[in-house]
């Protein structure tokens, strides 16, 4: 096939492939098409998928999978995804479990943003997923599980802006991602944090901002793990084609497996 002509036939396949629950099939004819076409086949395609396809796909990978979307999916269509993860949450796992969720979504943008060693790559997915609303609150999500953490990263932010080395009082999986995302867009990065700790409206007023050393819980406002979610659920511009996943597994929702 000559030129593009091949493009909605592959776009079709994957589509029904993925939302028949075959993710392993889909990232088959991904490989395929990357022999014949190149890896412009597997980008021109993820930029082409409804966005809610590309979530179901690429959450099928999280942990270290291997996945050719993951590591070819365009930044834009990425960030579109991100709206429609929230979709596949039910409100007994969001209940039961709002960590585990939480974990889950940091899965899934560490495996995206670290797949390769690219690091302008890198920069140009955390700035568009953190340009809309619904990305800062997958950012505020993730960070709310390290909010301590998190609070110091902002601090030395505030002293050196982007030339930070994101040292804290311990080691974190989190951080190095608050780090890049410090780098890749500071008003994303400032939007997360708003949204985490609603209170402030500066990043300057976290300066001074601290965590009781009795419980070490915040002296001021902080959103929930669970409040975050709910809020990230509200945002899903529609869950029509996206099936929820409750503790009972079906072909093609348990993508967080």
């Amino acid at each position: 096939m000559s030129g593009k002509s091949y493009l909605p036939a592959l776009k079709k396949q994957v589509t029904d492939l993925v939302l028949s629950g075959s993710l392993s099939h889909a990232e088959q004819a991904f490989t395929e098409a990357v022999e014949q076409h190149g890896d412009y086949a597997v980008a021109e395609v993820l930029n082409e998928l409804p966005p809610q396809v590309t979530a179901l796909h690429l959450s099928g990978f999280d942990g270290g999978k291997t996945s050719l979307a993951t590591l070819l999916v365009p930044p834009k269509a990425w960030a579109d995804s991100l709206a429609f993860l929230a979709a596949t949450w039910s409100d007994e796992m969001i209940e039961d479990d709002p960590e585990r969720v939480a974990e889950s979504l940091f899965a899934h943008v560490h495996g995206v943003v670290f797949a390769n060693d690219d690091e302008e790559r890198r920069h140009e997915l955390l700035a568009a997923a953190s340009a809309t609303d619904y990305g800062a609150t997958i950012f505020a999500t993730i960070f709310s599980l390290a909010p301590k953490e998190v609070l110091e990263v902002a601090q030395e932010v505030i002293q050196k802006g982007p030339y930070i080395t994101g040292q804290t009082s311990s080691d974190n999986d989190f951080v190095p991602l608050a780090v890049e995302l410090v780098k890749a867009s500071e008003d994303g990065w400032d939007r997360a944090l708003f949204e985490l700790f609603p209170e402030f409206r500066h990043s300057a007023d976290l300066a001074d901002a601290e965590f009781s050393e009795e419980d070490d819980e915040p002296k001021f406002l902080q959103r929930s793990t669970k409040e975050l979610l709910y809020r990230l659920r509200k945002q899903v511009p529609s869950v029509r084609s996206m099936p929820r996943r409750g503790t009972r597994k079906s072909m093609g929702t348990d993508i967080f497996s």
